[in-house]
């Protein structure tokens, strides 16, 4: 340990702030906490398919991370270059920062390039610009044919392209132009939110077939042709479209690829009930890490984990530096609202650890739900920063 009296936290997203903050509350004034991130902003993810439809605003759904600095915690802006997990230090724009113990929070890379033709043939809506050249590009359409792709198996938010599509599908309705618009989905995985279980996949399904959204499952895409607006699968097949929507494909970012803290899959191994890697002070939560189940599927990648990961971290941290024994566990539950347009949205909950098989159980759609997410949207932007 380099005895510096202070915590590092690389990455601003869900984890990092929640991390950050957990770590001020129980950490001695004198302890450093230290957040870094490349961008000054904030978004919170679970609203940019409301923004994508025309239901938020991009200045609504973001808030400055300096606003922590109000709580005591110090913000740096800058790219993350190096991470040394032996000497529990990061280089930040040329900046080396030495820490007691480190999180690494970086969330996974969006990397459309690795299919050719991806990016320039639609727009994905897991970024605020994306969302808001979909939502324009949703706008100006009138006829013909959307698809929503998975471009890949693993990605964050198992939900949201399904939500996705019942969420055009509903705009479509609501702007009377649904019978001029067919909306299709062509993913890479076997079924829908197939981590949580053929129960819920087949409710998922059901969904989308009520809704007149044809679903293609184990479709790989391999290319895509933007000028003849035509997607190539690996199975040789093709699909065209006039408007794609999709989610590019997701990797460890670069600065952890090429660290001693990438495991086999390129992604970073941890305890799944500390969130331990296998350097001593060195942490990892969120989308970053790959922890596996049972059923032979990853852990999702989901805002929910990385909250509740960034809590047992903080609190074992904080029990680590007042010399006590590291006693928080992460369990592997864990929810989301599945939302369904109109109003409406389902809601998903259970334990991801459960053996043989996760035990989720998905609640029937209603008002209900949707208040449940538009609340806790309000709590998230207004309390946490």
């Amino acid at each position: 340990m380099s005895g510096v009296n202070a915590v590092l936290v690389l990455g601003g997203g869900v984890g990092g702030i929640v991390a950050a903050q957990e770590l001020r509350k129980r950490l001695p004034r004198g302890h450093r906490v230290v957040l870094v991130d490349r961008e000054p902003q904030h978004v919170f993810s679970p609203s940019l398919l409301w923004l994508m439809v025309g239901d938020r605003e991009a200045k609504s759904i973001q808030r400055p991370l300096e606003r922590l600095r109000r709580k005591g915690i110090e913000v740096v802006f800058g790219e993350v270059e190096e991470i040394d997990p032996e000497e529990v230090r990061a280089t930040v724009s040329g900046q080396a920062i030495e820490a007691d113990h480190l999180v690494v929070s970086l969330g996974a890379e969006l990397a459309p390039g690795i299919v050719p033709g991806l990016a320039e043939a639609g727009h994905e809506f897991y970024t605020l610009s994306g969302a808001q050249g979909l939502g324009s590009a949703l706008r100006r359409h009138s006829r013909g044919r959307v698809v929503i792709l998975t471009a890949g198996p693993v990605y964050k938010c198992p939900a949201a392209p399904y939500e996705a599509a019942m969420l055009i599908d509903a705009h479509f309705r609501k702007r009377g132009l649904r019978d001029a618009v067919s909306v299709e989905m062509y993913a890479a995985e076997p079924a829908p939110m197939g981590v949580a279980g053929p129960e819920v996949s087949s409710a998922v399904r059901e969904l989308l077939r009520s809704r007149d959204i044809p679903y293609h499952p184990d479709f790989q895409v391999t290319s895509v042709d933007p000028i003849a607006k035509r997607l190539s699968f690996a199975d040789d097949s093709h699909a065209e479209f006039d408007l794609l929507a999709y989610v590019p494909p997701h990797r460890a970012p670069r600065v952890v690829r090429e660290s001693a803290l990438a495991g086999e899959t390129g992604w970073i191994s941890v305890n799944r009930h500390t969130m331990e890697t296998s350097f001593p002070g060195v942490y990892a939560i969120g989308d970053v890490v790959s922890i596996p189940l049972s059923l032979g599927k990853p852990l999702p990648k989901a805002g929910v984990f990385a909250n509740r990961q960034a809590e047992v971290v903080a609190r074992n941290i904080a029990a680590a530096v007042a010399g006590r024994p590291a006693a928080d566990r992460f369990d592997g539950h864990g929810e989301c609202f599945l939302e369904i347009g109109g109003g409406k949205a389902g809601f998903a909950s259970g334990d991801f650890y459960a053996e043989p098989k996760p035990a989720i159980r998905l609640r029937s759609p209603g008002r209900r739900w949707h208040l449940g997410k538009v609340l806790f949207e309000k709590s998230w932007l207004y309390r946490k920063i």
